[in-house]
């Protein structure tokens, strides 16, 4: 499964390339991060539980990054064990550029699974892939930026329209 995207992250480059090479950052963003540690030297090792169509499963794996120019692009290369449930494997080149908002990230992802999860079929796991990408550079986006005052607020809290997640849902959907 290989996708590419991009995102305008609102803060300099230089704030975004420190924020790439943070385990807090990272574990703040990747999602179902249980732990990581470690450093953009040595790599990290992470704990991450992830529930795939019936299959749930923890997996520990290492994630090491090259091809570093500095404040302009890495690869991430990650891979970890799921026991039973089989493995992930997978990189992202990650690209940075000035941009008027602050910083242009672009991502090419590739992610390849084997095991029970393998026997899920493409479309589950394809579909499961780009959305855990995308959530992770959102995460990212919002860990860098920082919380958007008005629209945090405004999750939050009630509206005419109902509070909670259908009152949340109704908002983001337009519906």
């Amino acid at each position: 499964m290989q996708m590419s995207d991009q995102r305008e992250i609102a803060a300099p480059v230089s704030e975004v390339w420190a924020a790439l090479l943070s385990a807090e950052t990272l574990l703040e963003c990747v999602p179902g991060a249980k732990e990581v540690t470690g450093n953009a030297e040595d790599g990290f090792e992470a704990t991450v539980v992830q529930k795939v169509g019936p299959v749930k499963a923890t997996f520990k794996g290492q994630v090491v990054l090259s091809n570093l120019v500095v404040g302009q692009s890495l690869t991430l290369t990650g891979e970890g064990k799921g026991g039973a449930a089989g493995f992930a494997k997978g990189g992202a080149n990650v690209t940075l550029a000035e941009s008027a908002g602050g910083t242009l990230l672009s991502y090419d992802v590739e992610a390849k699974v084997g095991g029970k999860l393998a026997q899920l079929g493409s479309r589950l796991i394809d579909g499961f892939a780009k959305k855990m990408a995308d959530q992770f550079f959102s995460n990212f986006q919002s860990a860098v930026e920082g919380p958007a005052e008005d629209t945090a607020t405004e999750a939050v809290g009630e509206t005419e329209d109902g509070g909670g997640k259908k009152g949340l849902l109704k908002r983001l959907t337009g519906g």
